[in-house]
C-alpha cells in the first residue's frame, strides 16, 4: 500500500516507517524536522520505500496531491510536552489543532481519499486517570490545584477527603485535560471524528502512554523522562525526582506502540474506534530511576526534591483490554528489557549538554513549577 505518515522522522514515526518498509509498503513522510527534536544538524536515514517531503504539517493543505493513491494516513505530527505547552500556548494550539485541520483539508481537496486515518493521541486527555473510591465506585478526580501541590497533598482524594485507589484507565473515561498539550490532543480527536464521515474515511485513535526506546531524542528537555535521566546520569548529574517519587506512569516500548499502529491499519474495526496503547502497568518514577541506572550501569544520586509542575498528573496507567480485543494487541517488551535496549543504544550516541535545569528555570520564572 501507499501510506502517508506526518511526523514520520520523529521518534515513533521513524520506527513506524521502518516497519512499514519491511512490510513492503511505500511510505510518504511529511516532517518539518524541528531543531528541538532533531538538533541543529539533523542526520537521518530514510527506511526502504520511504520518500521525504520536508513540510510543516500546517502547510499540507497546499499539497493535496500528496494524498493521491494513499490508502492509510498516520497522523503523528504534533508538539509534545505538558510543561512547555503551558506557556507556548499559541504555538501548541497552532501546530496540533491547525496542523490537524490542514491535514483534513488536504484530504477534502484530494481527488482520491484515504481509506483510514490513524491519530496518535495521548493518555493526557484523561487528566488524572481512573480511581476506585472506598464505596467501590469508579471516580475521575479533578486536576490537582496549585494549593494542593504547594502543601504536598500529592494523592487525589474524593469529595469527602478519603483516599482513592488507582485503577487502569478505560477509554470510557471522559476528557479532563489538565494542560494545553492535553487539550490540543483532545481537540485533534474531535476534529478527526467530525470530518471522517463527511470525507468518507475511517477514523481510528490510539491514546499512547509514556513511549520510550532507541531513537528517542536525547536533546529535548521537555519530553521523555527516560532519555532526560539517561543523558544526565552519564554526565554524572543528579536525577531530580518530583513530588515524593511515588507518582506513576505507564511506560510502553516503541516496538509495542508500532505493533499497535500497524494493527490499527490492518484490523477490521469501525470508524471512531479509540484504544489505549500502553503496558497496562503503573511504575513509580523513583523505581524507574533505579531500574534505569541499573540497566545502564550508572551510579549517580537520585534526589526526591518535592518540586512539582502545574498540569502534571499523579497517576495514569492504561486499561488495554479494548486494544487486546479489537487490535489483538499484547505488549511484549518488559520495562527491564526495554531499558536495557535503550541504554545499549543511547550509550553509543553523542553526549548532549543537559538542558533540564534551564527548562525548569523557565517554568519557575513563569510560575508553572516550584
Amino acid at each position: 500500500m501507499r501510506v502517508l505518515v506526518t511526523g514520520g522522522l520523529g521518534f515513533i514515526g521513524t520506527e513506524l516507517c521502518r516497519a512499514l518498509g519491511q512490510l513492503g509498503h511505500e511510505t510518504v513522510i511529511v516532517d518539518s524536522v524541528t531543531t528541538q527534536v532533531h538538533g541543529e544538524t539533523p542526520v537521518f536515514d530514510l527506511p526502504p520505500g520511504a520518500n521525504l517531503v520536508r513540510l510543516d504539517v500546517r502547510d499540507i493543505a497546499q499539497r493535496p496531491e500528496l494524498l493521491e493513491g494513499v490508502d492509510t494516513v498516520f497522523h503523528l505530527a504534533a508538539e509534545t510536552g505538558t510543561a512547555q505547552s503551558m506557556y507556548r500556548i499559541q504555538h501548541y494550539v497552532d501546530v496540533n489543532e491547525r496542523g490537524t485541520a490542514a491535514l483534513l483539508e488536504a484530504i477534502a481537496q484530494a481527488t482520491s481519499r484515504p481509506r483510514r486515518v490513524i491519530l496518535t493521541s495521548s493518555r493526557s486527555v484523561y487528566g488524572e486517570g481512573a480511581y476506585r473510591d472506598q464505596d467501590g465506585a469508579i471516580v475521575h478526580p479533578a486536576p490537582r490545584t496549585r494549593q494542593q501541590l504547594e502543601s504536598g497533598q500529592w494523592e487525589p482524594r474524593d469529595a469527602a477527603g478519603r483516599p482513592l485507589t488507582m485503577i487502569g484507565t478505560p477509554e470510557s473515561l471522559p476528557f479532563a485535560p489538565g494542560s494545553i498539550y492535553a487539550a490540543t490532543k483532545a481537540s485533534q480527536e474531535l476534529l478527526l471524528v467530525a470530518a471522517s464521515e463527511a470525507l468518507g474515511f475511517s477514523a481510528v485513535t490510539l491514546r499512547l502512554q509514556n513511549v520510550y526506546g532507541a531513537g528517542q531524542s536525547l536533546q529535548n528537555p521537555y519530553t521523555g523522562i527516560i532519555s532526560i535521566f539517561f543523558n544526565r546520569a552519564r554526565q554524572g548529574l543528579m536525577l531530580p525526582i518530583y513530588e515524593d517519587g511515588k507518582e506513576t506512569r505507564d511506560f510502553v516500548h516503541v516496538d509495542d506502540v508500532v505493533a499497535g499502529l500497524i494493527s490499527a491499519m490492518t484490523s477490521d474495526v469501525p470508524s471512531g474506534t479509540v484504544c489505549n496503547i500502553g503496558s497496562g502497568i503503573a511504575t513509580p518514577v523513583d523505581e524507574l530511576a533505579g531500574e534505569l541506572l541499573r540497566a545502564g550501569g550508572l551510579d549517580v544520586p537520585v534526589e526526591v526534591t518535592g518540586q512539582f509542575r502545574v498540569g502534571d498528573i499523579r497517576h495514569n496507567f492504561a486499561d488495554i483490554e479494548r486494544a487486546r480485543t479489537l487490535l489483538n494487541y499484547t505488549p511484549k517488551v518488559s520495562l527491564a528489557d526495554g531499558l536495557r535496549r535503550f541504554c545499549g543504544w543511547a550509550a553509543g550516541e553523542p553526549v548532549y549538554a543537559d538542558r533540564l535545569d534551564k527548562a525548569t528555570a523557565e517554568l519557575k520564572a513563569k510560575g508553572l513549577a516550584n
